[in-house]
């Protein structure tokens, strides 16, 4: 197992796997964005590799607006997390996660958040199991004006 920090060059291959995550965005589309993030200072993007072969990725940010829970700002945040399913429970994910939080501490944050959909039970089990606490659960409304 094989976790690092994505280059700018690593943004088609992370922006594949975010596809996974987010089937709903185009690969290519996510590439770009990866890659502004990747170049970004406030944000970072880590893969997961077993011998070579993509596995998973992360990416986290700082967040300097109002975090859910949290206490100090900024706060470190995990946007994504994905690990392909035949990589599922062999540590990728726990050691992407440490990645994130390790990076979020050399920016200096004393905080690490995260957060998922209310009917997204699989993560939410990831997020408590790794020591997260939940801090609240909301409905979000919008509508047409």
């Amino acid at each position: 197992m094989e976790i690092r920090k994505a280059l700018p060059q690593d943004a088609a291959q992370a922006g594949w796997l975010a596809a996974m995550l987010w089937p709903e965005h185009a690969a290519g589309e996510l590439a770009g964005e990866l890659e502004q993030l990747i170049r970004s200072g406030d944000s970072a993007v880590f893969l997961a590799l077993s011998d070579g072969e993509a596995a998973g990725f992360a990416q986290c940010q700082l967040r300097r607006d109002y975090v859910e829970g949290a206490e100090t700002s900024p706060v470190g945040y995990l946007e994504g997390i994905y690990v392909r399913e035949p990589f599922r429970g062999s540590g990728f994910a726990r050691a992407l996660l440490r990645a994130c939080e390790g990076w979020a501490r050399e920016q200096g944050c004393r905080e690490f958040a995260s957060d998922c959909e209310l009917d997204n039970e699989q993560s939410l089990r990831f997020h408590l199991s790794c020591g997260f606490r939940e801090a609240n659960r909301i409905i979000c409304f919008v509508r047409e004006l």
